[in-house]
């Protein structure tokens, strides 16, 4: 071998590892991004979550809106979520409990102590959450929640209690930081 053909060589391989990552983070922020309106998704902010609540921007955003990939949290096969940047403390605590090898009493014994000690983080008012969840992306189910934290059936006039099958819309969690307007089928 000549040099010239030594020197394309090993071009050729310190260029490989480059591209594998660059392929990996452009698939991440498509996954990611599955779960916002199509109209959202160009100007979403994309961030890879760590289970200790870092995270690490993959794609910087300019509509306010921040996705990620949540598919290895505990019993969830395929699931991707988007919601207000200004949620994202929420967003972080809830990542730190569901990694935490805790069963579900202890997570929502952790939960409910934290709204009972004020430490609860709080979504934006108003704010959607985006979730995009199923065995794959190919069968997965789009749920859209309004954050209306402490928001209450005599706040808003919505029932407090409802159902799944598109029946209305209702708040879940009514009167704590978790209150939120669930919208069956969206």
């Amino acid at each position: 071998m000549t040099r010239t053909q030594i020197a394309v060589v090993l071009l050729a391989l310190l260029a490989t590892p480059t591209v594998a990552p660059a392929q990996n983070v452009d698939d991440a922020i498509a996954k990611a991004v599955l779960a916002a309106p199509a109209a959202l998704r160009a100007n979403a902010m994309v961030i890879l979550m760590g289970a200790d609540g870092t995270h690490t921007v993959l794609r910087e955003g300019s509509n306010g809106l921040v996705c990620w990939d949540r598919s290895d949290e505990p019993s969830r096969s395929f699931s991707v979520q988007c919601t207000s940047e200004e949620n994202l403390p929420r967003v972080k605590q809830n990542r730190v409990w569901s990694l935490s090898g805790q069963s579900a009493d202890e997570l929502r014994a952790t939960r409910d102590a934290a709204e009972a000690d004020g430490t609860r983080e709080v979504s934006k008012f108003g704010s959607a959450y985006y979730s995009l969840s199923g065995e794959d992306a190919a069968s997965a189910n789009l749920h859209t929640t309004i954050a209306v934290p402490f928001a209450t059936s005599d706040s808003l006039g919505l029932p407090d209690e409802g159902n799944y099958t598109g029946a209305g819309t209702w708040i879940m969690e009514a009167g704590t930081t978790a209150a939120h307007i669930m919208l069956p089928g969206q």
